[in-house]
């Protein structure tokens, strides 16, 4: 066990202090978009699934705000059978670690809440009751005759909603002097974070990873020993097989590198990656929607993360569309400079970070010192091979440090194209 940031906060106030464990729910208790997306307007017609796909990518993007994105979700839902919504969320599968979780939490007397600005209010109640929670706020859904009108309204659904909704928990049930922990997963979350004296990243995105007292990742049960007493456990230094599985088809995709450079033209290349791409995207897509695809739903399953494999898998479509990015327009040695840094690179910050990290970043509290340095190692090795090793220590050097970075943009992007930027521009200098 060690010591988080915040432990000498956590630890002034002792075990028997009275204490509220807030929870966000999508991503932190189930998985993020399965429910509405796919398990509810997935189950109607593919014009409503591809609006409301749109709707998620438009939000995701910050290119619309929550509440006129779930406005635009649950108006698709207009029709829909109340009792067959809520039958279809109680089949939504919890995330790892979840009843564990909160079954301690009970045992040691604290208590805990969910607030969720996408899951209507009545549905939270039913998954409360299956975990033994003891608050519960969410939206609220018209209805008619027993079928969802399309409306919704509450105080979750407006901004600073969710900090609003925890202080009429906390008034509502006389608990000003609890102790008060935040879990969450996304910027959603950011002003209930405001109210917490602990505030916990799972999973964290690039946002809330700053705003976090810690982050953690893995199985829920990870956050007990830091609201408990303040501490992180110690990094779990055995790979699991699917990590196994994940890294090693990251870091054996190098050798695109090499293939494109003596074997195959790499635009050839780039096209035959955007029809995977394409295979693979629709493969995931009747997976979430319960279809089992051979050979692409396995590998998935294989390599994906437990708590990923509920969700949409996008990691590798980000993966696939860095390396066609940097083959498409990155001139001949830049390209595979930038291949070479994301694959080998950031494969191996990813290994030699969970199998032997110790030290976090301080300003990203979910990848460690050893992980980058071991990436810049092999990132520099690995594209000497293609230029001068000067060339090759500024590509790898700038590609690992926005490794190192909360970014908004996925690793998988950010890698390829800020190291062969950063090569070209040298190149042009030299």
């Amino acid at each position: 066990m060690r010591k988080t940031e915040t432990s000498d906060r956590t630890n002034s106030s002792s075990d028997s202090q009275n204490k509220l464990v807030v929870f966000d729910v999508e991503g932190v208790v189930i998985p993020k978009g399965k429910f509405l997306l796919f398990d509810v307007v997935g189950q109607k017609n593919l014009k409503s699934f591809l609006e409301a796909t749109s709707v998620g990518v438009f939000y995701e993007a910050g290119l619309m705000p929550l509440k006129r994105a779930l406005e635009s979700l649950y108006i698709l839902l207009k029709g829909f059978a109340l009792n067959q919504f809520l039958v279809v969320f109680e089949n939504v599968p919890l995330l790892p670690g979840v009843e564990e979780t909160f079954c301690e939490l009970r045992k040691s007397g604290i208590k805990t809440a969910l607030i969720s600005s996408g899951i209507p209010r009545i549905a939270l109640e039913n998954l409360g009751q299956r975990l033994g929670v003891d608050f519960v706020s969410g939206l609220e859904v018209g209805v008619s005759d027993g079928v969802l009108t399309g409306e919704i309204w509450g105080d979750v659904i407006e901004p600073d909603g969710k900090a609003v909704a925890l202080k009429q928990i906390i008034e509502g049930n006389k608990l000003s002097s609890y102790y008060l922990v935040g879990v969450a997963d996304d910027r959603n979350n950011l002003s209930m974070f405001k109210l917490c004296d602990l505030k916990i990243g799972y999973n964290p995105d690039f946002v809330l990873s700053r705003k976090s007292d810690a982050a953690v990742r893995g199985e829920l049960t990870s956050i007990i020993p830091v609201i408990k007493y303040g501490v992180l456990s110690s990094p779990n230094h055995n790979l699991p097989r699917n990590t196994c599985i994940r890294e090693a088809i990251h870091i054996g995709s190098f050798l695109i590198s090499l293939v494109c450079m003596h074997f195959l033209n790499r635009y050839f290349v780039a096209f035959l990656l955007l029809l995977l791409t394409i295979l693979y995207t629709s493969s995931e897509l009747m997976r979430m929607l319960g279809t089992h695809v051979p050979f692409f739903t396995d590998i998935t399953k294989s390599a994906a993360r437990k708590s990923e494999y509920q969700e949409f898998v996008s990691s590798p479509l980000f993966f696939a569309l860095g390396i066609m990015l940097s083959l498409m327009f990155f001139p001949e040695p830049t390209c595979y400079v930038s291949i070479t840094v994301l694959t080998l690179g950031d494969g191996f910050a990813s290994v030699f970070g969970q199998t032997f990290g110790n030290k976090q970043i301080p300003y990203n509290k979910i990848k460690y010192v050893e992980g980058t340095i071991s990436g810049f190692t092999f990132a520099f090795l690995g594209s000497t091979l293609f230029v001068h090793p000067f060339k090759a220590l500024i590509a790898s050097a700038v590609g690992m440090f926005i490794e190192s970075l909360p970014l908004p943009l996925n690793d998988n992007l950010a890698i390829p194209l800020s190291s062969g930027l950063a090569l070209a521009i040298c190149s042009s200098i030299i």
